[in-house]
């Protein structure tokens, strides 16, 4: 496992951390975490060096927190840094923010966290916090001791990104980044931004949402298959992430042990700077390529979720994209004819649209599903 300095602290994390987001469930639910399996997962990763484990308060409605804790007994806690985040979308009240870290010290069985982040930070759940003071919160739980460093994640535009770093003296931020995600949200003039301010920054959607290495179409194969150096589609999204010295780390959302397995032994070679000219050519080859064939920009994030009228916003995104990237039109169309909440239950009310984080006009796309798969 390799480690960089992380930001203008003098902590040390691993280059790969793990993300409790997607952990392994029982019967697709996704507030039913599979507890024995995760735990398993969690301590083999910070059993292989990985130092780094990031939750947050909604993730698997609210059983991420409360697995990891249970994972972390045992003499686990203290060999980890341990990231949370403040769920900024419900707070109401300053007292507020007091009770959710509370509850989330609670939950993950410590006395203190050593990353706390307010969460998916945009200009409207921004403008929330700080009317309800989150300077005071955020100073008053640091002199407290319940939390060692602060933070934000963040989905929105560079302007924005740049007011937020300016105005606290933050330690990390949390962007989404990948090798298609260069010009999108804080992108790449906002990784190198916060960075010079000495920032840690902390990579999440490494893969976007997985599409970068599942079912990878032909085309794109071709290219990496073309490269002196054979990497799987996964060691690509990640080595090209490591190449930058100004990355502290990147979060993968594993969900089976074998993502943790071979995620840990490639984490042992991510040097920054490690490309070669000729290997950066050829993920911009593969941009290009995923460029002309991507049909919505969907994470997968599910932020836009619950849909009030059911629909399962990002099941449909899945399909419509797996579709058409990989020209495999009528096999999605037989998965997604068994999906719950399919696209043709939109009432157009927009409430998905004002919470998406990627800004996609889910409306129209979701009318695209429809045109693709049929009612």
């Amino acid at each position: 496992m390799l480690y960089r300095r992380f930001g203008k602290t003098d902590e040390k994390v691993s280059i790969l951390g793990f993300g409790t987001m997607r952990l392994p469930t029982i019967g697709g639910d996704d507030t039913q975490v599979d507890e024995e399996k995760a735990v398993q997962m969690i301590r083999y990763a910070i059993d292989s060096g990985v130092n780094y484990i990031d939750t947050a308060y909604p993730y698997h409605g609210g059983m991420s927190e409360s697995v990891l804790g249970k994972a972390l007994e045992g003499g686990y806690r203290e060999k980890i840094y341990l990231a949370t985040k403040l769920p900024s979308w419900l707070i109401t009240s300053r007292e507020d923010m007091d009770q959710f870290l509370n509850e989330q010290l609670e939950r993950l069985k410590t006395d203190y966290i050593d990353f706390y982040l307010i969460h998916a930070l945009n200009r409207d759940f921004w403008d929330l916090v700080k009317k309800h003071g989150i300077f005071d919160f955020l100073d008053s739980a640091l002199n407290e001791r319940k939390i060692k460093y602060t933070g934000f994640s963040f989905h929105d535009n560079l302007e924005t990104f740049k007011e937020i770093v300016d105005s606290y003296p933050w330690t990390l931020c949390q962007i989404q980044y990948n090798f298609m995600d260069e010009n999108f949200q804080a992108g790449k003039e906002g990784l190198l931004y916060a960075a010079s301010k000495g920032l840690g920054v902390v990579i999440m959607e490494p893969m976007r949402g997985g599409y970068l290495v599942s079912k990878v179409p032909p085309q794109v194969q071709e290219i990496w298959d073309s490269a002196e150096t054979q990497r799987s589609p996964v060691e690509w999204s990640l080595r090209y992430l490591w190449d930058y010295p100004e990355i502290s780390v990147v979060l993968s959302g594993m969900s089976d042990m074998k993502h943790v397995i071979d995620n840990v032994k490639l984490a042992s070679e991510g040097f920054p700077e490690s490309l070669t000219e000729e290997e950066r050519k050829l993920i911009s080859q593969v941009k290009e390529v995923y460029r002309a064939k991507t049909k919505v920009n969907c994470t997968g994030c599910q932020y836009c979720m619950p849909c009030p009228s059911g629909v399962n916003i990002p099941e449909n995104f899945k399909y419509l994209n797996n579709a058409e990237m990989f020209d495999n039109a009528e096999g999605e169309k037989a998965l997604y004819s068994g999906l719950e909440g399919q696209a043709s239950n939109c009432t157009e009310c927009g409430q998905c649209e004002e919470k998406c984080p990627q800004k996609t006009p889910i409306r129209e796309m979701l009318k695209e599903v429809v045109k693709l798969f049929g009612k």
